[in-house]
């Protein structure tokens, strides 16, 4: 018996702009700083790596002065909206119904709602009523992979059954209006909104590459590292500046063990399927990578096309390895990092 991943599909929210037209709302924000400041924070924007951003919000509500309230409220409409139209997407292309689904994960870090987004897709679906849930909601960028690692244990264990991750994340609703401080600006930089689903199945009918292995790293002495601070004004994102400096340390303790568990090599390895989480971080992978003469070309445009969209991100660059006809046998590394600090691996067979 193995564990697929059978299908992905992504779903972005109604409002986008290219990074030129959001400068002037930039500029418009930045009024009464200083000069030189506000040269910099331009900067930040044009050499960020994002050439477009999607939001749940157009961009004259991401920068009015609005309470925590009324951003969550907009955020709790519209992830209940890019989840189910995700999932729906995902269905069809494997051709389930939405009872075909035994275990149901849904991954977001953006937003507070209880109940969680999961409780909703299973009444607008009409899902079964005895469906187990998992709503997953604070391991931020990471959580992609770790949502697919939670379905594949729970798939390993229970053969001839069907699970579905639902990733929904809106960072730019956790813009912190009257923050001027560089990990709030650099956060607006990089992020953009944006949903995904992974189906996947212990059903020996369903096709699809297959999970050969999965494990998580943590990082001792890291959980300052990354994450967010709940303040009156909303979700404040932590991002500490050493986070490429501390990945690159660990990352030959992170790839290499993992692949000779398994009895194979980064050699062996033809497709990365890496968290794009900023030009910085991809650069540093990039480096590492490249020095084993490998690319991660898929996540360098997902970042350009859409931006980071915290734990839905990976699963847009594991869509576009899905919609080619990569010859059997062939290896993927899925990889994504997150609060914790942690790092998250999948093992894929296509």
């Amino acid at each position: 018996m193995s564990v697929k991943i059978t299908t992905v599909a992504t779903q972005l929210p109604p409002y986008t702009r290219v990074t030129r037209e959001i400068l002037p709302f930039v500029e418009a924000w930045l009024e009464g700083q200083e000069p030189r400041f506000k040269r910099k924070v331009i900067k930040i924007f044009e050499g960020a790596g994002v050439d477009r951003r999607y939001s749940i919000m157009d961009a004259h509500e991401v920068f009015a002065a609005t309470s925590f309230e009324e951003r969550n409220d907009i955020y709790v409409r519209e992830v209940r909206k890019l989840g189910r139209r995700s999932l729906e997407k995902a269905l069809e292309k494997a051709s389930w119904n939405p009872t075909d689904i035994d275990f149901l994960i849904t991954v977001s870090c953006t937003g507070i709602m209880i109940p969680s987004v999961d409780a909703y897709l299973i009444n607008d679906l009409k899902m079964r009523q005895d469906v187990v849930r998992l709503p997953v909601t604070e391991m931020g960028c990471a959580a992609g992979v770790s949502g697919v690692i939670y379905a594949h244990n729970f798939l390993k264990a229970n053969p001839g059954k069907r699970a579905a991750v639902v990733a929904i994340e809106s960072p730019t609703a956790t813009f912190q209006l009257n923050d001027y401080s560089m990990v709030n600006i650099v956060s607006a930089a990089i992020f953009g909104d944006g949903a995904a689903c992974v189906l996947m199945s212990s059903n020996e009918k369903d096709t699809g590459p297959k999970i050969l292995d999965d494990e998580m790293y943590h990082f001792y002495d890291a959980t300052s590292m990354m994450g967010f601070k709940l303040v009156n004004t909303g979700l404040q994102m932590i991002l500490d500046k050493s986070v490429p400096e501390t990945i690159a340390a660990h990352f030959p303790k992170i790839v290499h063990p993992f692949l000779a568990k398994n009895g194979k090599s980064i050699e062996d390895v033809a497709h990365l399927i890496f968290h794009p989480g900023g030009r910085k971080i991809v650069e540093t992978v990039e480096d590492l990578f490249g020095s084993l003469d490998k690319n991660i070309e898929d996540t360098k445009e997902v970042l350009t096309l859409y931006g980071n969209m915290s734990s839905a991100t990976v699963l847009y660059v594991l869509e576009r390895f899905m919609a080619r006809d990569i010859p059997a046998g062939e290896l993927g590394l899925m990889l994504s990092f997150g609060p914790g600090f942690s790092a998250q691996r999948v093992l894929l067979e296509f």
